[in-house]
């Protein structure tokens, strides 16, 4: 008896699952009605690079991206037509130096961000032609870029929510970097004060001071600059403080006693070594050299406030300085500040022309503060006036006369300042400088 068996023979798929997804980007690309006029789609692919993670493109599925759209051609994007590759997955996988299994893994994911579609044949071979006169596709099965055109609103919506965002970060990037550099500023500043306090500020910006990173989040750095707005506040706040709870205000930098002096309208040079009166009374006339010769220390009775005060000033010799010795050595700049008075001069018309000078030095009115708390005006005065004389001169020249002046105030508070001699050293190199100029002159003129 012979018996037969009904079987059921299995039969391929044929070709890729379909899913819901792929079905909608299949009729979603059958109605594409090609790019807007004078859009390139070039642009599209920008647009990928620009968006980049943002937006679900990696490096490697950016890169196949642009291998397909430079197998298309501007035809392919206007209405009509769709932009097909139909490259075969080898000739493509060995073009971009990855396997086949490499391929199909970054298609798939280009396909699941909505980039392209798949137009393939029953068994996912990909083949077509074009018109050899018009270059339109005639048939094509392969992968299909129309998705990605269908993306272009997004994509540009992304790329401009991360020029806001990058706009953002650099804004808040500019204003860290401006209260950085102010608070440095005023630290610096603080540092020349006494008994600032700054020691703790500086801690709190060491703190903060972290150096910058692109990774870094907006958020993250919004919170950085609140902490430098909160600390410049803080520094600002204490700096002025100190400013107006000072002793040496621009005022009491000044004479005791300003007494307002009448012009000059005489058009001959009035010269200041002449601090004497033109009266014929002889009295009058010792009086004011003995003015001119008398000791800095000796014109202003009391104005040492306590011991170690008056040993610090005296131990920079100014006790030995008369107020001739001081105007010779005055630089010609700093001599026309000096008052054009027919009267005696005094030490108050120097330290009135030092105030006067110290910005041309650079010399911050912390500084000169600092200076005249530590040495008194006269000693203030008279740093001002060799440091001035310092960039001049020809050996040694002093390259930063701030810095210079406050070394010497640092000096003197260590005893190691001795501004006599300075001023002695400095006449004695003048006076050799002007005989050996006569000496010259003289033998050049008996040679002659």
């Amino acid at each position: 008896m012979q018996h037969t068996e009904n079987t059921t023979i299995p039969r391929g798929r044929g070709g890729r699952i379909s899913s819901p997804q792929l079905r909608k980007s299949i009729e979603q690309s059958e109605k594409f009605e090609g790019l807007e006029k004078n859009v390139k789609h070039f642009e599209l692919l920008t647009l990928v690079k620009r968006s980049g993670k943002q937006a679900g493109f990696t490096s490697k599925m950016i890169e196949l991206l642009e291998h397909y759209m430079i197998l298309t051609r501007q035809i392919d994007w206007i209405e009509g037509s769709q932009p097909i590759v139909y490259k075969s997955q080898y000739q493509t996988a060995m073009d971009l130096g990855i396997s086949d299994r490499h391929l199909q893994r970054l298609e798939k994911d280009l396909f699941k961000i909505g980039a392209i579609t798949f137009n393939d044949s029953g068994n996912c071979k990909r083949y077509g032609q074009r018109d050899p006169k018009s270059g339109k596709i005639i048939y094509a099965y392969g992968v299909v870029l129309t998705p990605l055109a269908l993306m272009k609103a997004e994509l540009e919506a992304l790329v401009q929510e991360q020029k806001l965002y990058k706009d953002a970060w650099m804004e808040t990037k500019r204003q860290v970097s401006w209260h950085r550099g102010q608070i440095k500023s005023m630290l610096a500043e603080m540092e020349e004060l006494p008994d600032a306090g700054q020691g703790a500020f500086n801690n709190q910006y060491d703190v903060i001071a972290v150096r910058y990173k692109t990774t870094m989040s907006l958020v993250d750095f919004r919170s950085m600059l609140a902490k430098h707005q909160d600390l410049y506040n803080s520094v600002k706040e204490a700096l002025e403080s100190l400013y107006s709870s000072s002793k040496t205000s621009k005022e009491s930098c000044k004479a005791d006693s300003i007494v307002g002096h009448k012009q000059d309208t005489n058009n001959n040079q009035f010269n200041k070594l002449n601090t004497g009166s033109s009266s014929s009374n002889a009295s009058e006339e010792g009086s004011n050299e003995n003015s001119v010769s008398k000791p800095l220390t000796s014109i202003k009775e009391d104005r040492f406030n306590t011991e170690n005060e008056t040993h610090i000033i005296l131990k920079t010799g100014i006790q030995h300085i008369t107020l001739k010795q001081m105007l010779n050595v005055c630089s010609d700049d700093l001599k026309d500040l000096l008052p054009r008075e027919e009267r005696p001069m005094n030490i108050n018309d120097f330290v009135d022309a030092a105030y006067q000078y110290k910005s041309k030095l650079f010399i911050s009115q912390a500084s000169w503060g600092r200076a005249c708390q530590a040495i008194g005006r006269e000693g203030a005065t008279l740093c001002l006036i060799l440091a001035d004389r310092g960039v001049s001169r020809e050996e040694n020249r002093v390259r930063n006369p701030a810095a210079y002046f406050n070394s010497m105030i640092t000096r003197a508070k260590a005893g190691d300042l001795h501004l006599h001699k300075s001023v002695f050293g400095h006449l004695k190199r003048e006076n050799t400088e002007l005989a050996a100029n006569i000496n010259t002159n003289s033998t050049q003129q008996r040679k002659g």
